[in-house]
């Protein structure tokens, strides 16, 4: 494939991941105000307390073999049929043993007899996932994602609908639970329907070996993420009861939005083109510099935008309902920033295959997390938890950069100088919104001029310094 035509489908591929992305998060927000106008605190507290199971059963379903998919330069339909064949029979594996015990696990978090049934519909959803991930990795790997958005918008909606219809008549935690498992159902079935794929009578020992080092490598590097993930969830859940957890979980949830949404889009974007590239140190250097920088662009106003404006957000949308959840949200999204950077980094040792060194950034990564958990529960603080974790990540970047400048044979200074203009900048417009915010005390006028005065000022300063992007971005946008 020519260099041209390369571009074109990266392009292309980045154009459709970020109308997923985006419109995506714009239903998903929606409906979780919706319901988190609805529901209670406890009510989100139990559906956290199962994210936790499902998360890991997730994890072994996929095993890793579909990042391995997407690593390899050539996969044949026999490797594509062996890896769908491997994860059905692990899904429903995992899913008969969690099933059996459910009544262990609402044991573990004060034996709330509640989580029993909610267990049994809601891992169902990763039985349903896991006949997907084959055909999403296809499409990922030809990097034709055009229907894995057009799936995902459609069935947030039909899930969307549920979810508010059962909260509406009164379903409580039942209504999040059958939304998820709705939204999974509904997605798998499009994307068979439109994959033109259908898995061989076929499983092959071979395909699994060739695929077998980086698959296990992804695995155990994700295995240690997903923990690190939910360790804070189990031990708020476990020390502090329903109510606490659902609002750490409210805090997590719109905190992350932002950053799982950058992380998904780059990963599915640029990870199949770095693997293109491998093979050229000139070339992997050249775009590993042009992704940072528009990373830091889309990034740190984003994010820090988001950090500024926390208060009349939270207000605007949920009241004073949520307001302890206000100064967990700015922390973590601040945290946020380091973890997107921390991913894509993770991203550049996938694409050249150094599965070893990214087990060895996973390691280090969780155990400095299991570090800042032990320091910080003696207080009995869940804001003090949510301090530990942000400096916990900001080590981790750190020491992830250096780690991955020696592994891709770069220095750490390029990998640091994309991200300074727009770091600044976005310091600046942070610092704008703060001033504006006692201009009124109307929650959706606060957020107005907060936002508008602090993006004027950010882009107005990339263009003083004359930072290409802006202009770029109106190109493309414009496509001039």
């Amino acid at each position: 494939m020519g260099e041209s035509s390369l571009k074109s489908k990266t392009v292309g591929t980045l154009k459709w991941n970020t109308i997923d992305r985006v419109s995506s998060q714009v239903i998903y927000a929606v409906v979780g105000i919706v319901l988190a106008n609805i529901l209670s605190k406890a009510d989100f507290g139990l559906v956290g307390a199962l994210a936790i199971f499902q998360a890991f059963a997730i994890l072994f379903v996929d095993s890793g073999f579909g990042a391995a998919l997407l690593q390899k330069k050539n996969p044949s339909d026999r490797d594509y049929s062996t890896v769908f064949w491997f994860n059905l029979a692990v899904s429903v594996g995992i899913y008969l043993l969690l099933f059996f015990c459910a009544p262990f696990i609402a044991r573990i978090f004060q034996n709330d007899v509640r989580l029993i049934p909610l267990s049994k519909v809601m891992f169902l959803t990763f039985v349903i996932n896991g006949l997907a991930i084959v055909q999403t990795n296809r499409l990922m790997k030809m990097m034709d994602v055009k229907m894995i958005a057009v799936s995902n918008l459609i069935a947030l909606i039909i899930s969307g609908g549920i979810g508010i219809g059962l909260a509406l008549s009164g379903f409580g935690a039942w209504a999040m639970v059958w939304q998820q498992v709705s939204l999974a159902a509904v997605k798998t079935l499009i994307l068979w329907i439109t994959g033109k794929w259908w898995p061989a009578w076929v499983f092959s020992m071979n395909s699994l070996k060739s695929i077998w080092n980086v698959g296990i490598s992804v695995f155990s590097s994700s295995m240690l993420n997903t923990i690190s993930l939910n360790l804070y969830n189990f031990f708020v859940g476990i020390l502090y009861g329903m109510v606490p957890l659902g609002v750490y979980t409210q805090a997590e949830k719109w905190s992350k939005m932002g950053s799982a949404s950058i992380s998904q889009v780059l990963t599915s974007s640029f990870v199949p083109l770095l693997a293109k590239v491998q093979n050229s140190i000139s070339d992997f250097h050249r775009y590993v510099e042009r992704i940072n920088r528009f990373t830091s662009f889309i990034l740190f106003p984003f994010m820090i935008g988001l950090t500024a404006v926390g208060a009349p957000l939270f207000h605007l949308l949920f009241g004073d309902k949520w307001d302890q959840a206000i100064p967990l949200f700015r922390i973590l999204m601040f945290r946020g920033i380091f973890v997107v950077f921390i991913s894509l980094y993770s991203n550049y040792l996938l694409s050249l295959g150094k599965s070893r060194h990214l087990f060895y950034a996973e390691i280090l990564k969780d155990g400095l997390m299991a570090l800042a958990l032990a320091a910080t529960i003696p207080f009995g603080s869940l804001t003090i938890l949510v301090w530990g974790q942000l400096a916990a990540s900001a080590i981790t970047w750190a020491l992830t950069l250096i780690l991955t400048a020696r592994s891709i044979h770069t220095d750490v200074r390029k990998m640091l100088s994309p991200l300074m203009p727009f770091f600044l900048c976005s310091l600046l417009l942070c610092t704008v919104a703060a001033l504006l915010e006692n201009i009124s005390d109307i929650p959706l006028l606060q957020l107005l001029i907060m936002a508008s005065g602090g993006m004027g000022i950010y882009l107005l300063a990339l263009v003083i310094f004359k930072v290409p992007e802006p202009v770029e971005s109106i190109r493309y946008i414009t496509r001039k």
